[in-house]
């Protein structure tokens, strides 16, 4: 009978060990207070910046005004040219940016029918823009001017009703849309009947009215592209289908052509009408000092504002803030606007009236005659109360004492803003991805500097909205293959991974039946898991696998049973499958919500080991024949060829790859952070997170601080101007279109044939595969808010041979890069010349990295002996040397431990020598030396850097360490890489113990022989098990009881053939003493918690896998004398570039030594100053070499820094449009098993607290 599995195993042993699975690390309290004022502080700033750009935009109309007397009539051109340039400036922009595309970037010419019918209405636009604002405007009331500019609107709402009516389905805007469109008709009649009750005989103001109402409807033509799209598709004309193709396609080469003409029809209108005004453009000269800052002021403010507003108006959108930092302040600014510029005029007025005691004799019409026009022109320096007169004198036409002036400019004003409102609620229901390109939200790029909030409302996307219900934007599902490499981790290292695994499946469960947008499979890949075992017929998986399968075991229970009772029934971890196969073995685990696990055991006398090998396996196996295979089945059945195309394209687009370390610890949030970034970037091959190295002790500190600056600075400077070159294999996301790509992952299965395919492809196969990606023209980016991590070296010999691998094979594929810089920039859209140059500079300040830590040394004993310059140089230069000559003949093991001991001392020489400089600056009372420049600046730009990344800022403490191990870090290292560049080993976890495992004694010569005897007759006689095809037993292969740890790498090929084939034994009966006579039983062995049930694999599967092993994946045979030929040829190459490398530094120091011989005729003299910055009468006397050096390195922090800023926006853009989606969903998910689980509440929380509370955000 079967036993009650509802039961624990064990009543008696219901204590649990349980590690910790929730996200402990991210403080989500502070990111959500960070979240609130983010979105309230853009909210503020939309809102500022608008009633910025509009206020002074009027404040230029009102300037131009024939009667305002703030700028004399004879200067009103320059008002006007103002003007011009607000209306412009936008255009010269993006003229700007196309220009730099057409440049830079691939760009396709229109047809000409697209460009007339583009250019067509850019020139009606332009034309009315000009009109309205140059030539009617300025005849206007203020009121009239701030409320007009919503009457822009009237035939988008026209073009709103006629792309609803083509519609298919009835649309729940069509009734505010033809609302608007009367209201705002509504406001131009009730302002045309205002303008001609007061002087029906007027034939000017008449004119100026006429060309104000036909230049706000011409302008209205401006955003017809935004419903030109939609009725396209509605409609079954070719014509408009391939119109609008084509519009897409020749984008760039359009906005050049626009952009040109806005500017001269702007130009023309300005030109023409200043003349026929009878005013001069000569007085443009000659303005004088008072006017030209006004002036300057006002547009300087209008430019700036305008561009700025566009900008964050976006940015609140891509954070899902469309209602509250988007629409809410553009529709108050408006409003806000009237009140900042009509409520100063009552002040005034009111003020005015009290000050000549006769408030009742005293109307609105004499106050105008009186006060404002009746007043002089002011020369004094505050300009406000001219400002405000001028503002008042617009308003002089009108009676104040009639209602019926005042209802109808009320009436007029209300109607446009009303219109505008309901032109624009479908906003209010308009449904956006978690991240949105900008070509998504706005149809055109430019934005309208005089009217920059209908210019935004108005640009933003138009979409049908059904009355059953809106529309839901739905991308197509992704799925993610999370492929791990594994080897020696220890017990804590892959518990890490097994329980991020496990977190996914809780994240993002498998349900039968219902969509999910994101779909997860787990594979790790073991390397090397195999031995052999006395006693036994088969190969037994090694002790570091026997830990995998019980830690997976282990967490399964944990996970299956995470929210129950202590009375609870408790589920049992389900039966899960073993699969004997080509390459060694398989398991297979349901996780507890759906998704799949697969381990692969890895036995290196089958196929070929090592970690770029495993991702060669994986890439084929996940991509080749889970993907491919199916396609070419369906093909040769007959079905459409097109569209199977399509459908393969479709799904190598939406197929990921997650590349892991054994050891990645990450929550499932960073994955999905990464995932965004390839769903809706299709350019975007690869994307990495932000690596956060753990473990404890100085290197690890040291680590810390200098992964957190690489990724503050270098890897956002590369991802803001080019590509990131290298994602990380620890924590990367790759798209499968891009894997699959031409020369990319074929080329990734080359075998090193020469001495430098070891360094770039086997030292640094994460950075080669990005280099290969980059040259087929993928892009590849980094989030700073997606978060892993990884175990860093805590040894000091460890931390070096790491960096030995590291340092060689980055400058190996940066020169790669640069040698087909000319190819990569045309083929890659990101990869631009600038950038390569960049590229350039950084990989020359890492080559002279060693001669410029000597010259700080030298610097460092120039204060602390007080000698010559040269003197401290040559002093400087003697150890390295020593250390460099010495390197060629002693042990790596030996030049480590000489390195460690130079590493304490010059950290001593750093301490004493900054502790020197401090001292001397407060003594000489002056900053202004360079080695008291080079700390403060230093110190200064990290300090600000960290403080732009509030959750890391901590890591500042460790920057003093990092500091006093520069000469280490540079110099050393940089010496010990390229003394032993010919070594390429792995240089870690190459002798990790299994955690526990006790070394088995030497093998005896009777054992030896007996293990031979013991080969020869598995190969005679094997049992029934044994004999299935395809079983990782098929070739038995007896090697010593006590093997020694391989590394991952070694210097040249070392895996050998199974031995002893060809040798003759004794017919003696082989004893078979093991208990476990294959990995299978052993593993079935470990507990009865989780069965593993044998199962087989597939013929088709198990072909694909010996097909694969044969063409690319065969154990490397052994032959020394390639070995040998390797070896030289891995010399002879570590001794060229060396000779280069250092020969480089070398002259470097030399002529640095030579301008300090000339230091009396060759110098560049810098005055001196005290703290309080003031001349000391002193000069400081600064070489030339240095001097470029210094300016040099400030280039390249300006460079990072500016980028370090553009990306932290970005990155908290996408992360609040991330906590403000996510949340939500996994507040729903979570809703259903919270009210199951509510009668259990209460004994949960006190028998495990810790484990089932969940703050805001956590995501286990």
């Amino acid at each position: 009978m079967d036993e009650n599995r509802s039961l624990p195993k064990r009543l008696w042993d219901t204590c649990r060990e349980v590690p910790i699975i929730e996200d402990e690390l991210t403080p989500w309290k502070m990111i959500k207070l960070l979240k609130i004022i983010t979105l309230f502080v853009v909210a503020v700033i939309v809102f500022g910046l608008a009633l910025c750009s509009k206020t002074s935009f009027l404040l230029l109309i009102t300037l131009s005004n024939e009667g305002t007397k703030t700028l004399p009539a004879e200067q009103k051109p320059v008002a006007l040219l103002c003007i011009g340039c607000s209306l412009i400036a936008s255009s010269v922009l993006l003229l700007q940016k196309s220009i730099w595309k057409a440049c830079y970037k691939s760009s396709k010419m229109p047809a000409k029918k697209t460009a007339a019918l583009v250019l067509f209405f850019e020139f009606v636009v332009s034309l009315g823009a000009a009109i309205l604002t140059i030539v009617a405007m300025p005849h206007l009331d203020i009121v009239t001017n701030v409320t007009i500019l919503n009457g822009v609107a009237i035939f988008s709402t026209i073009m709103q009703v006629v792309t609803q009516c083509t519609a298919k389905e009835r649309n729940r805007f069509l009734l505010p849309s033809i609302t608007a469109f009367i209201l705002i008709l509504l406001g131009h009649i009730l302002f045309l009947v205002l303008y001609i009750m007061k002087n029906p005989t007027d034939t000017k103001m008449a004119t100026w009215m006429g060309l104000a109402v036909v230049g706000s409807f011409l302008v209205s033509f401006n955003w017809w592209e935004n419903y030109f799209r939609p009725i396209s598709q509605n409609s079954s004309s070719v014509f408009l289908a391939n119109l609008c193709k084509d519009m897409t396609k020749s984008q760039n080469m359009l906005h050049i052509l626009s952009s040109l003409l806005r500017i001269a029809v702007t130009a023309c209108v300005l030109g023409a009408y200043v003349p026929l005004s009878k005013m001069d453009w000569d007085i443009v000269r000659s303005i004088p000092s008072r006017e030209t800052r006004i002036i300057a002021i006002i547009i300087g403010v209008q430019l700036v504002s305008s561009a700025l507003c566009h900008w964050f108006a976006l940015a609140a959108c891509k954070m899902h803030a469309l209602r509250r930092c988007f629409i809410l302040p553009l529709y108050l600014a408006s409003l806000a606007v009237m009140v900042l510029l009509v409520v100063p005029v009552i002040v005034y007025y009111q003020d005015y009236r009290k000050s000549l005691n006769g408030p009742a004799s005293i109307n609105f019409t004499v106050y105008c005659n009186t006060a404002v026009d009746g007043r002089n022109q002011s020369v004094s320096s505050n300009v406000f109360p001219e400002l405000v007169l001028d503002v008042t004198h617009t308003l002089c036409f009108l009676d104040m004492s009639k209602i019926t002036d005042i209802g109808l400019l009320t009436g007029s004003a209300v109607s446009w803003w009303l219109g505008l409102l309901l032109a624009t609620v479908h906003l209010w229901y308009f449904s956006l991805y978690r991240i949105q390109r900008t070509q998504d939200l706005f149809i055109r790029r430019l934005y309208e500097g005089g009217f920059i909030e209908q210019s935004v409302l108005l640009n933003t996307r138009f979409d049908i909205q059904n009355t059953e219900k809106r529309k839901q934007f739905r991308l197509d599902p992704v799925k993610v293959f999370l492929c791990a490499t594994m080897w020696h981790e220890t017990y804590d290292e892959m518990m890490k991974i097994i329980i991020s695994i496990f977190r996914l499946d809780k994240y993002r469960p498998r349900e039968k039946g219902e969509p999910n947008d994101v779909t997860f499979e787990g594979h790790v890949y073991f390397d090397d898991a195999f031995r052999d075992v006395p006693g036994s017929r088969g190969r037994h998986v090694n002790e570091y696998a026997e830990m995998l399968v019980e830690i997976i075991r282990e967490v399964y229970s944990i996970f299956l049973n995470i929210d129950s009772g202590l009375f609870k029934k408790q589920q049992q971890v389900p039966d899960q499958k073993l699969l004997r196969t080509p390459y060694g073995g398989r398991l297979v685990v349901t996780l507890p919500h759906g998704n799949i696990l697969v381990v692969h055991f890895k036995d290196k006398q089958l196929i070929r080991h090592k970690k770029r090998w495993s991702q060669v396996m994986y890439l084929y196996y996940l991509l080749g024949w889970k993907i491919m295979t199916k396609y070419f089945e369906r093909w040769g059945k007959g079905e459409d060829e097109a569209e199977l195309r399509r459908e393969l394209e479709r799904e190598k687009h939406n197929t990921y790859l997650l590349a892991l370390d054994g050891d990645t610890d990450f929550q499932p949030a960073a994955v999905m952070l990464l995932i965004d970034r390839l769903k809706l970037y299709p350019r975007v091959g690869a994307a990495c997170g932000r690596i956060h190295p753990t473990g404890s002790g100085p290197m690890v500190w040291y680590q810390k601080f200098e992964y957190a600056v690489g990724h503050w600075l270098h890897k956002a400077a590369e991802h803001v101007y080019g590509c990131v070159l290298c994602s990380p294999g620890c924590f990367s996301l790759f798209r499968a279109a891009a894997l699959m790509d031409d020369n990319v992952m074929k080329k990734y299965t080359i075998k090193a044939s020469r001495a430098r395919h070891y360094i770039q492809y086997d030292q640094g196969e994460d950075r080669w595969l990005c280099t290969l990606l980059l040259k087929q023209g993928w892009r590849v980016e980094y989030n700073a808010a997606s978060d892993a991590y990884t175990n860093a070296p805590q040894e000091f010999k460890e931390f070096y041979n790491q960096r030995r691998r590291w340092g060689p094979s980055t400058m190996a594929n940066i020169a790669d890069l640069l040698g087909s810089s000319s190819l990569i920039s045309k083929r890659n859209p990101s990869m631009s010349k600038p950038y390569m140059l960049y590229q350039l500079l950084s990989l020359v300040s890492s080559i002279l990295s060693p001669s410029t830590v000597v010259l700080m040394i030298a610097g460092s004993l120039t204060v602390l002996l007080d000698i010559h310059p040269n003197v401290a140089l040559v002093l400087a230069v003697i150890p390295p040397a020593i250390f460099l000559g010495v390197s060629f003949k002693i042990k790596s093991d030996t030049q480590i431990l000489v390195a460690a001991v130079m590493s304490i001392l010059y950290a001593f020489l750093m301490m004493i020598a900054a502790l020197i400089i401090i001292g001397n600056m407060v003594k000489d009372k002056t900053i202004m030396t360079p080695s008291s420049l080079f700390i403060i600046s230093l110190a200064c730009f990290y300090f600000i850097t960290a403080l732009m990344h509030p959750q890391e800022v901590g890591l500042i403490c460790f920057g003093w360490l990092y500091m006093l191990c520069i000469p280490s870090a540079y110099l050393l290292l940089a010496i010990y890489s390229m003394v032993n560049m010919n070594n390429v080993s792995w240089g870690t976890r190459e002798t990790a113990p299994a955690a526990g495992a006790a070394a088995a004694p030497p093998q005896t010569k009777a054992q030896k022989a007996k293990s031979t005897l013991m080969q020869f007759f598995m190969k005679t006689k094997c049992c029934r098990n044994l004999c299935r095809r395809g079983s990782a037993e098929e070739e038995l292969i007896v090697s010593p009881e006590n093997p020694t740890a391989e590394p991952q790498n070694t210097t040249v090929e070392d895996v050998s053939y199974p031995y002893g084939e060809e040798q003759s034994f004794r017919q003696e009966a082989p004893v078979f003493t093991c208990p476990h006579q294959c990995w299978v039983t052993q593993l079935q062995s470990l507990s009865d918690d989780m069965r593993l049930q044998e199962d087989a694999l597939s013929q088709d599967e198990e072909k694909f896998f010996r097909d694969l092993t044969a063409r690319y994946l065969e154990p490397l045979p052994e032959n020394k004398q390639k070995q040998m030929r390797m070896a030289d040829n891995l010399r002879d190459l570590r001794n060229k570039i060396t000779f280069a490398y250092f020969i480089l530094n070398a002259f470097w120091l030399v002529m640095t030594f030579c301008l300090q011989l000339l230091d009396q005729y060759i110098f560049i003299r810098v005055p001196k100053v005290d703290i309080n910055l003031q001349f000391t009468g002193e000069y400081m006397y600064i070489e030339p070499l240095g001097f470029m050096f210094i300016l040099a390195f400030a280039l390249l922090v300006i460079i990072q820094f500016v980028a370090m800023l553009y990306h932290r926006i970005c990155t908290l853009i996408h992360f609040v449009a991330f906590q403000d989606t996510e949340s939500k969903s996994d507040k729903q998910k979570q809703k259903q098993q919270q009210v199951n689980d509510a009668g259990l509440e209460d004994i949960d929380d006190f028998l495990f607290p810790g484990l089932l509370s969940r703050g805001q955000g956590t995501l286990v």
